[in-house]
């Protein structure tokens, strides 16, 4: 008798411990959604700052091509003489340093330093052109963080206040909703503001490498003109 209540109680153990677990999964749309409206703020300065990370590289990549042949041909106009066709190349080219070329060739006659002034403000004003929109990029890059630590707080406020208003009835569940939002907050600002960040740390770096092409352009330039014609 013994052994056979023994054995039942066994074959009920093996078939609890044999059932499968169920697993809960949670997608990352309804992540987000968990975060409340600031992650949809969040989601816009990523699509902002996508966007003009890919404008800017793009732009900025087009007026860093530089015609290998350019400057020694402006050489050879010059030394022949011919400044219109040197005028008439640069209006042809539509990068930074044709511009500046053009305005130098346009005060030919002038005194040196104001010809090399003249080419230094088209210079500022060709990198201030493409500088356009980055401080946004930065802009976004140190509020998407905080954004996301406002989330945080919002959130953790939001699982006191129901913890509070449960009395002694207090469920995990009651307070899911703002650690939710704290949590997923956090992680979506210091994502945007990671991409972000990383976005205009590559452009100021391609800024920074055209405006030194631009100085040499303009100081060969500047020696051109104190070259002896041949």
């Amino acid at each position: 008798m013994e052994t056979g209540i023994l054995l039942q109680i066994t074959s009920t153990a093996v078939e609890v411990v044999g059932e499968e677990p169920t697993e809960i999964t949670l997608s990352i749309y309804d992540l987000v959604l968990k975060g409340g409206w600031i992650m949809a703020i969040l989601g816009l300065f990523s699509i902002i700052a996508i966007y003009i990370f890919l404008e800017r590289f793009s732009t900025i990549n087009k007026a860093s091509r530089e015609d290998k042949n350019f400057m020694n041909n402006i050489r050879d106009f010059i030394h022949n003489g011919r400044v219109d066709s040197a005028l008439a190349l640069c209006k042809n080219n539509s990068s930074p340093i044709a511009s500046m070329i053009e305005k130098g060739l346009m005060r030919i006659g002038r005194p040196l330093n104001d010809i090399n002034t003249a080419i230094e403000n088209v210079g500022k004003l060709e990198v201030s052109r493409l500088e356009k929109n980055v401080a946004g990029l930065a802009t976004i890059a140190g509020a998407a963080p905080m954004l996301g630590f406002l989330g945080t707080v919002i959130g953790m406020i939001i699982a006191f206040y129901d913890m509070s208003m449960a009395g002694n009835n207090i469920d995990i569940s009651l307070l899911s909703t703002g650690i939710y939002q704290a949590m997923i907050t956090t992680v979506g600002g210091l994502i945007v503001g990671i991409i972000a960040y990383i976005c205009y740390n590559i452009l100021v770096a391609r800024i920074e490498k055209l405006v030194y092409l631009l100085e040499a352009r303009s100081t060969e330039f500047m020696d051109l003109l104190n070259e002896p014609a041949s």
